[in-house]
């Protein structure tokens, strides 16, 4: 009975989450499967990866925008582990230019970082891409590699958007449509993430620095994980996820950041005259009235330059 309670809980869960799964343009290729409930832990496992996530550990702290803060998503030794791979690696962190798509640097960004390129050599660092995975139930071909950032005295980076203005970034895997940001370090003061239009009010005391004040803010915790989405369940952009670090005042600050978009991130371009299914589950997707549902991903879309995904199913070809 307690397992079943489980079950329906995570149920809902997604229900919220993603309440018009099948009008939204998210790329599900991989579907989890529930294989062991032990206490408070979910266990979900696919063909591609097993990994394991507590459920009880997560709190909604804003429905607009829709941010989840998950306590302990990872252990002291699994943070300390993701810095020791970035020491001696980090570079001046960029941007994207609003017109060319290139990654310019900006004093909008002024931490420092790298990008875990070679994750899946480290099981450490696939273990956590697969926990990621599994809580968001996003499918991991969907992220970009882990980014590992680091903020020294008076570093920041000022409120922005996730998702894209420019079509050259959009053209790898969508927008970025969720995001996964974990404090690998906690923070003596300032360094909080803040989402200045947030309808979610909070009471701040005198321990927030002075840019956590308008909006609501997180404070940054070890270990600790925020998930939030820079887009709506029906794949339009949201307006109220605009976010940024705040400076930190005293100490330093390390954080991974795990982009996840609406598709698979960097998949080979494809033209009109190939007329293919990308997915082995496109069939049964045109079965039952996905092409009518979900055009964008299913069929394209020639004004954002996006050619679909099922389009032999959907006999569009």
């Amino acid at each position: 009975m307690k397992n079943f309670g489980i079950i329906v809980f995570i149920s809902f869960l997604l229900f919220f989450v993603f309440p018009d799964i099948s009008h939204s343009a998210i790329r599900f290729s991989r579907l989890a499967t529930f294989r062991e409930l032990k206490g408070s832990q979910l266990k979900l496992q696919s063909d591609a990866y097993t990994a394991v996530f507590n459920p009880t550990r997560v709190t909604q702290i804003s429905w607009r925008p829709r941010v989840f803060l998950y306590r302990n998503f990872l252990t002291d030794e699994e943070c300390d582990h993701l810095i020791n791979l970035a020491n001696g690696k980090l570079e001046k962190s960029l941007v994207a230019d609003i017109e060319s798509g290139d990654g310019v640097e900006s004093e909008i960004r002024t931490s420092s970082g790298m990008f875990l390129s070679n994750s899946e050599n480290d099981d450490i660092v696939s273990g956590i891409e697969a926990r990621i995975a599994a809580w968001t139930f996003l499918p991991q071909e969907n992220g970009e590699s882990m980014q590992i950032l680091h903020y020294e005295r008076g570093q920041k980076y000022e409120p922005h958007y996730d998702f894209f203005d420019d079509k050259i970034n959009q053209e790898l895997g969508g927008h970025r449509m969720a995001t996964v940001l974990i404090y690998l370090s906690n923070v003596e003061k300032g360094g909080e993430t803040i989402f200045p239009n947030s309808e979610t009010t909070q009471v701040k005391g005198e321990d927030w620095s002075e840019c956590a004040r308008n909006g609501y803010a997180v404070k940054p915790k070890k270990g600790d994980a925020l998930l939030f989405f820079s887009l709506h369940p029906n794949a339009t952009t949201d307006s109220l996820s605009f976010h940024g670090s705040c400076p930190v005042i005293e100490g330093e600050k390390w954080s991974a950041t795990k982009w996840i978009h609406v598709r698979a991130f960097e998949f080979p371009s494809r033209s009109e005259a190939e007329c293919i299914d990308e997915n082995e589950n496109c069939p049964g997707w045109a079965s039952v009235g996905e092409c009518q549902k979900n055009p964008e991903y299913m069929v394209g879309s020639k004004s954002k330059g996006y050619i679909g995904s099922c389009r032999k199913s959907c006999n569009v070809c």
